[in-house]
C-alpha cells in the first residue's frame, strides 16, 4: 500500500490497535451515534494531524495535515465510509482492497481507530466544538486539494 493510500485509509478511521485499559471497542451502530455529524480533530501514529466530519451518507468532509506541510481540505463522497457485516470499513477508489476499522472508545468524547490487521496504524479521535473552534479563527491557511494549491 502506499504512503498516500495509507494515509487516507488512516484518515478515514476516523476513521484502534494499542488502546488505554478503559477503551471498550464500539459495534457500528456505537460508532455511528458517536460520530455522525459531529466535529472531530485527530491525531496519527505517524503524525498526520486532522479535523473533520462523517456525515450520515458515509460522506466525509475536513481537513488533513501531512507531517508539517501545509492543511489541505479533503472531501470524500457519499458512500465512502459504510457498514459492512460487523465492521465499519472504506471504499476508495484507487485503493486495492478495502479496509475495515476497529474503533475503541476512549473517554467521553474520543475514540481510536485503527486499520483492522494494521494495529500500529491508528489515529486518535477528540470531539471538538465547531463553534468555538471558528471563533477562534484559522489555525493555518487551508489548501484545496482540489484546487492543487
Amino acid at each position: 500500500m502506499s504512503g498516500s493510500l495509507l494515509r487516507v485509509a488512516v484518515l478515514l478511521a476516523g476513521l484502534v490497535g494499542a488502546a488505554p485499559a478503559v477503551a471498550e471497542e464500539m459495534s457500528p451502530d456505537e460508532a455511528r451515534r458517536f460520530v455522525i455529524g459531529k466535529h472531530f480533530t485527530y491525531s496519527c501514529f505517524e503524525g498526520t494531524k486532522c479535523g473533520g466530519r462523517i456525515h450520515a451518507d458515509g460522506s466525509v468532509a475536513g481537513y488533513i495535515q501531512v507531517r508539517g506541510s501545509s492543511p489541505r481540505f479533503v472531501a470524500l463522497p457519499a458512500g465512502t465510509l459504510g457498514v459492512k457485516g460487523s465492521a465499519v470499513c472504506a471504499q476508495v477508489r484507487g485503493m486495492p482492497f478495502q479496509p475495515c476499522f476497529n474503533l475503541q472508545k476512549t473517554g467521553q468524547t474520543s475514540f481510536r481507530g485503527s486499520i483492522s490487521g494494521f494495529g500500529f496504524a491508528y489515529c486518535d479521535f477528540h470531539r471538538r466544538n465547531a463553534r468555538v473552534e471558528m471563533a477562534r479563527g484559522p489555525v493555518g491557511r487551508v489548501q484545496s486539494a482540489a484546487a492543487g494549491e
